[in-house]
């Protein structure tokens, strides 16, 4: 079965508990504090492996949790990490976040083109701190430890687009199984009625002079396929990838006797249409069946189109560089004939476009890690929002992960909690908000009284490391 497309939930594993303990051995006395910290949690990871052709193994499994990290002991013992859990897809599946309410996707988090490619969906909690992290000159017995984080958790959309050198394109029955089967050792399914192919085919070609391709026979378009009439949308996005556009006309029109000028217009409008892209994606046209008797006046009006639309894509200059290929190359897919140097001349193209590409890349080769930035940025922001006259809702990641990591059983880490919210801004915040003593500020589930940093000036002093 040929999946390219799931909807999963994951979570990333929850960290553990930091210890508080205080050291006690024989014939040392006042032992100071030696909690160790908790593990953190493992982080959910999408890796491109060559060796995963599709999806498949998400159609029926939707939820997936990564370990959790332990808590950690007396001793100095710190908690052991939880394992990351690895997803394995396909080379070429695009990692984006997903909305399972409004069934929308939200940005996206990854493009993995390369084997060995991956990028953390979900990050496991940060293990709690044991209380010898907050030792200070003033606080020498610290009586308590952060609580694990727990992990964050969502639903993410994997969408499979299939990497070929070259994509089959053109009408249904236009013969691009029959020349695929031709030119690699690809079986697809062939047959004398439209949609025989419902699914992407791949197969390896071999030039005369030994030079291998990846070539997709991609189903059969119809008009309207940019909106997603015939699948279009399903069928359009394994085209995106491709270097190289074949574009295969049937000249005979098929049993509906189609007009063979018209299926290639249709064709270049659907790709057009469907992203700016594709409409200057380098592209070769091919006349297939021209063992069929009659075809050659129809043959001819194609190969002055193409060269037409050639010059037209050059910017009106016949001896410019086009992404166009002015020849049409003639074939019959079922004879054979043209097949050969239609072949090599897919190759020779491919090629070109390799290079090409890979100057491209080693000129700009760098890491980038600029979507991992941006959440570490978001999660660093805070707001406050007013509920009413007296009641304030402070949300953010950071603020909310600092909540969840406090022991609200132990007075002097929630103290800890205050002094950390004022080293950030959140004193400030509020304050320009417009909140005063006495109001009622809420975090998640939790809800306290407001009081100004003006009446804790001696708390927070003591507190300061």
């Amino acid at each position: 079965m040929f999946i390219d497309k799931v909807n999963i939930h994951v979570k990333g594993g929850d960290g553990g508990a930091g210890c508080m303990s205080f050291r006690r051995e024989a014939h040392v006395p006042k032992g100071g504090p030696d909690g160790g910290d908790g593990g953190h949690g493992g982080d959910v990871i999408v890796r491109a492996d060559a060796s995963v052709s599709s999806l498949i193994d998400y159609r029926f499994k939707h939820h997936f949790k990564a370990q959790r990290g332990t808590h950690g002991k007396g001793s100095r013992m710190h908690g052991a990490r939880g394992e990351d859990l690895i997803l394995k897809v396909p080379v070429g599946t695009v990692v984006r976040e997903y909305d399972e309410e409004t069934k929308e996707t939200g940005r996206m988090l990854a493009d993995l083109t390369h084997d060995g490619e991956q990028v953390v969906v979900m990050p496991g909690g940060v293990g709690g701190r044991g209380n010898i992290h907050f030792v200070t000159s003033t606080r020498r017995a610290p009586a308590f430890a952060e609580l694990g984080e727990p992990a964050g958790e969502g639903w993410i959309q994997l969408e499979m687009k299939l990497m070929a050198d070259a994509a089959l394109v053109g009408m249904p029955s236009a013969g691009k199984s029959s020349l695929i089967a031709k030119i690699s050792a690809a079986r697809p399914k062939i047959a004398d009625y439209p949609f025989t192919t419902l699914v992407p085919n791949l197969g390896v070609a071999l030039t005369s002079d030994d030079y291998s391709f990846v070539v997709a026979d991609v189903p059969g378009l119809i008009e309207g396929a940019h909106e997603g009439r015939g699948l279009g949308h399903e069928f359009l996005r394994h085209i995106e990838r491709t270097a190289l556009i074949v574009h295969i006309v049937d000249l005979t029109g098929d049993w509906e006797g189609r007009d063979p000028l018209n299926d290639y217009e249709v064709i270049n409008r659907e790709l057009a249409l469907y992203a700016d892209e594709l409409g200057s994606r380098p592209r070769i046209v091919v006349a297939n069946k021209i063992d069929v008797p009659g075809t050659e006046e129809v043959c001819e009006k194609l190969a002055e189109r193409v060269r037409a639309d050639s010059i037209a894509a050059a910017g009106g200059d016949e001896y410019a560089d086009s992404p166009i290929d002015p020849k049409l190359y003639q074939i019959s897919a079922l004879t054979g004939k043209g097949v050969d140097s239609l072949k090599n001349a897919i190759g020779a193209k491919v090629r070109e476009l390799r290079e090409a590409a890979r100057a491209a890349e080693a000129e700009s080769a760098t890491f980038d890690a600029v979507w991992e930035y941006k959440r570490e940025a978001r999660d660093a922001k805070f707001e406050v929002v007013r509920l009413s006259e007296h009641v304030y809702r402070l949300v953010g990641p950071r603020v909310e992960r600092m909540v969840v990591q406090t022991d609200w059983e132990n007075e002097e880490a929630i103290a800890f909690l205050q002094h950390r919210f004022k080293r950030i801004g959140v004193d400030k915040a509020l304050d320009a908000a417009g909140a005063c003593d006495g109001d009622e500020i809420r975090i998640l589930g939790y809800a306290f009284d407001y009081e100004s940093a003006r009446m804790h000036e001696d708390l927070f002093a003591e507190l300061e490391d």
